[in-house]
C-alpha cells in the first residue's frame, strides 16, 4: 500500500520586472500571467505603457515545463488540481514575499491584474491575504468558486474590471453570462466589464486604459 505524506522546506523562485521605480512613477502593477507564459515575456504586454510612471511586476507560476513537446520552450503553470488547496497557499506565500520585498504597501497606485489561469492566483492573493490595491483587473478568466462577496468587502475604494474577448474560446456565451452574474454579485460597486473582438489573447489597448 502507497501512502503520500507531505513536508515544508524552502524554494527560491523568480520574478520579472519592466522599468524602474523612481519618485515620479504612478502606476505599480502586479500582473499574473496565464498558464503556458514565463513572466519576463508575459511583460511584453505592458511595454507600450509609459515608462516613467509605470513599473510593472510579473511573478513568476513555479511548475515550468517544455511548450509543445518539443523541448524547446518553456511555459509555467500556477495550479492544477491535484493537491490544490497546498498549491495555493505555496503560490500565496511566494506573492506575500513579492509584496514585502518590492513594498508594495507603499504603492502610489496599485494595480493587480490577473490574465487567464493569473485570474485565479490575483483574486485569492487579493482576497485571502487582504491585499489593498486601487484597482482589481481580471482578464479573460473565471473567479475560484470559493470566493465570495464577503472576501472583498474589506475593499472600500477599489475599481474592479473585468476584461474579455468576444470570440474567447474559453469563455463561451452561456460561460460569459453566468460569470458577469457572478462578478455582480463579488463587486455590487465600482465594478467595469470591457469587451473587445478577439479571442483569448492580452488587449494592450484596453489594459492602456488603467495606466
Amino acid at each position: 500500500m502507497s501512502t503520500e505524506k507531505q513536508l515544508s522546506y524552502q524554494i527560491t523562485n523568480t520574478y520579472s520586472v519592466l522599468n524602474e521605480f523612481t519618485p515620479r512613477t504612478k502606476n505599480v502593477w502586479v500582473v499574473c500571467h496565464g498558464i503556458g507564459y514565463l513572466s519576463r515575456y508575459f511583460l511584453r504586454h505592458f511595454q507600450h505603457l509609459n515608462a516613467e510612471e509605470n513599473y510593472i511586476i510579473a511573478p513568476q507560476a513555479h511548475s515550468k515545463y517544455y511548450l509543445n513537446n518539443q523541448y524547446k520552450h518553456v511555459g509555467a503553470s500556477w495550479l492544477t488540481k491535484e493537491n490544490t488547496q497546498l498549491e495555493v497557499e505555496n503560490v500565496l506565500n511566494y506573492l506575500d514575499e513579492v509584496y514585502k520585498v518590492e513594498k508594495l504597501a507603499d504603492a502610489p497606485n496599485l494595480i493587480i491584474l490577473g490574465y487567464s489561469q493569473g485570474v485565479s492566483v490575483a483574486t485569492r492573493w487579493v482576497a485571502k491575504r487582504k491585499i489593498k490595491c486601487d484597482t482589481l483587473i481580471m482578464h479573460s478568466g473565471k473567479l475560484p468558486q470559493e470566493l465570495k462577496t464577503e472576501d472583498f468587502s474589506f475593499l472600500k475604494d477599489t475599481q474592479f474590471s473585468f476584461i474579455y474577448g468576444k470570440n474567447d474560446e474559453y469563455l463561451k456565451s452561456r460561460i460569459i453570462e453566468v460569470e458577469e452574474k457572478r462578478l455582480h454579485e463579488l463587486f455590487p460597486q465600482d465594478l467595469k466589464i470591457l469587451s473587445f473582438d478577439g479571442k483569448h489573447e492580452v488587449n494592450p489597448e484596453l489594459i492602456s486604459k488603467f495606466a
